[in-house]
């Protein structure tokens, strides 16, 4: 009788299962359809587009795809934030930019500062101590540190319906890769929790690192010289360079993912690209084109031609972040 029922059970609950959804806060429609169709082709041994396993892989963006990057990327909060913490110990920083703008909370003042002063900034809030020392001050930064628009922690700012297709191809055998211009250890003390991805499967910018010995003990030392910027043009050479795979799967926001858009869907024809649309601006916000961050411009100009797909964010997803009433 007993084993009666546990079929009874496994019959009842079949259908349910099967109408289980992988993506629940994503609205039905053409976008998530697209997902799921593609997705099911290339895992479908009879459908010929099959893809084998080792070579499901996915590249998705940071900044904007996976977690918000307004009003300003995570990682320059992290930025502004080091420079106010270190300033007794640089009082030169009172006389000289960009220092001397950020201390005045004059982002403006800052940013006419440009690329150099950019450059100046990350040298000194992301240099000058160990790899270990590092990962723990952003650790401890992303769980004290709050986001200015919703006052909840950064790493609670990731969108829920990106952290739910993450899943949906791990599932499906993908492996998931982050590919962001943002810098690769400021990501990787976070990014397992926040989305599942290990820090091996990180790929960003970097400083160059030395080995050293510190009182008889080996570390590595963080060094004031740009090692690899991955953005626009160096978001495939680092696919490539790390990874060794050319992605079936791609998803970014901005024109800084073009190439590694254009490179990723150009080469295969069993492929997606995936651009995020940012057009709420109750629950998030809303630009594109005149953005300082996040500008979307020729991407989104090239999208339909190219077959990629754009998210409309406002019209596609139920919830953007896990902590929304619903």
């Amino acid at each position: 009788m007993l084993n009666f029922v546990r079929v009874f059970l496994v019959v009842l609950l079949l259908p349910l299962a099967a109408l289980a959804d992988d993506l629940p806060s994503w609205n039905d429609g053409a976008s998530k359809q697209a997902i799921v169709d593609f997705v099911s082709k290339v895992t479908d041994e009879k459908n010929a587009d099959f893809v084998k396993p080792e070579d499901r892989i996915a590249v998705f963006d940071n900044d904007g795809t996976l977690w918000s990057e307004q009003p300003f990327y995570f990682q320059l909060g992290f930025m502004l934030d080091r420079v106010k913490a270190l300033a007794p110990d640089h009082p030169e920083w009172k006389e000289n930019e960009p220092f001397k703008s950020i201390l005045a909370g004059d982002l403006k003042g800052m940013a006419a500062s440009g690329e150099k002063g950019v450059v100046e900034l990350g040298m000194a809030t992301h240099a000058g101590m160990t790899t270990d020392a590092f990962a723990k001050i952003v650790s401890d930064w992303f769980s004290a540190s709050k986001h200015p628009k919703t006052g909840k922690p950064y790493n609670e700012m990731t969108f829920l319906p990106m952290r739910e297709l993450l899943d949906y191809l791990r599932a499906n055998g993908f492996q998931t890769y982050i590919v962001s211009g943002g810098g690769i250890e400021f990501m990787r003390p976070v990014t397992e929790q926040a989305y599942g991805i290990p820090p091996e499967q990180v790929i960003g910018s970097s400083i160059a690192t030395e080995y050293a010995l510190v009182d008889g003990e080996p570390v590595l030392n963080r060094l004031p010289k740009i090692d690899f910027v991955d953005d626009g043009p160096g978001k495939p050479v680092g696919i490539n360079k790390f990874i060794g795979r050319r992605p079936i799967f791609v998803a970014g926001n901005s024109d800084g993912d073009y190439e590694m858009l254009r490179w990723v869907t150009g080469g295969k024809p069993k492929s997606f690209g995936l651009i995020v649309h940012h057009t709420d601006a109750v629950r998030e916000y809303a630009y594109d084109r005149e953005s300082h961050f996040g500008k979307l411009d020729k991407a989104m100009d090239e999208a339909a031609q190219r077959k990629w797909l754009l998210v409309d964010m406002k019209n596609d997803w139920k919830k953007i972040y896990a902590f929304e009433t619903p």
